[in-house]
């Protein structure tokens, strides 16, 4: 079975302590796509990589992870052409371009954007050839996740005894357990699920809540118990994602 593929990196994330193992898996086949594209094996000099990168173009977000991944050489490749190929669309959406003539009450009104410039414009910023890819194999990796869940007992004790998800890969999981789960299965899956973000959540606004009585003075010998990194992880777990001092850097 294909979920059988994923167990060894979904085990690892879950052992890893993070907040939430899929915002570990995140980082780590972020950084793997991140590897392939600007790494040492130069796949950005490959023709055929980069006519993909060129067709489905960067995100803000990942433009910024590649250009602090380090490699100014591999991201002039990637932009050189890339360009080419934004700038030829470009030309062929403003030769074929009139602006729409409105009235006073289709403006009162706000309707649903029709300019065809604007919708071009969100168009090439919701394609991304790393988030693409990511979608892919984020999708797998919840597939295994409900394998191990009804396959592996001691995979079911680790999430019972760990630190719980983030929102956002909360919500994800709460959507992928209506179509993965059978109804009496769902029961016992939220039975647990749901006790546990509770549990963390309240560990994590402790955490918080001691580390602003930390900074009163009465407290100032006091010990920081688990405060000191409290906002960093109390932020990834409302909206997910990876500590902020864990910058993607150029494998070697």
């Amino acid at each position: 079975m294909k979920e059988q593929l994923y167990t060894i990196p979904l085990n690892d994330a879950v052992n890893a302590g993070d907040e939430c193992p899929f915002c570990f898996i995140e980082r780590s086949v972020e950084q793997d796509l991140l590897d392939f594209v600007l790494g040492s094996g130069s796949s950005y000099m490959e023709a055929d990589i980069r006519e993909m990168t060129d067709k489905a173009g960067f995100c803000r977000q990942h433009f910024q992870k590649m250009f602090a991944y380090g490699n100014a050489l591999g991201n002039a490749w990637i932009l050189k052409t890339h360009y080419r190929k934004v700038i030829g669309e470009m030309k062929e959406e403003f030769a074929r371009f009139k602006p729409a003539r409105l009235s006073l009450k289709d403006k009162l009104r706000r309707p649903e954007n029709t300019n065809a410039l604007s919708m071009w414009v969100h168009k090439k910023e919701a394609s991304c050839y790393i988030c693409d890819h990511f979608k892919e194999t984020y999708a797998r990796y919840m597939d295994t996740f409900f394998y191990l869940w009804n396959q592996d007992a001691d995979f079911r004790r680790k999430i019972t005894e760990g630190r719980g998800f983030c929102l956002h890969h909360f919500g994800d999981l709460c959507e992928a357990a209506d179509t993965r789960l059978s109804n009496n299965a769902r029961e016992d899956f939220y039975s647990i699920l749901l006790p546990l973000m509770e549990r963390n959540m309240e560990r994590l606004a402790e955490d918080v809540s001691w580390m602003v009585e930390k900074f009163d003075y009465r407290n100032k010998d006091a010990d920081w118990r688990n405060s000191r990194d409290s906002i960093q992880r109390g932020m990834q777990k409302l909206k997910g994602g990876y500590p902020a001092d864990a910058p993607y850097k150029m494998s070697k």
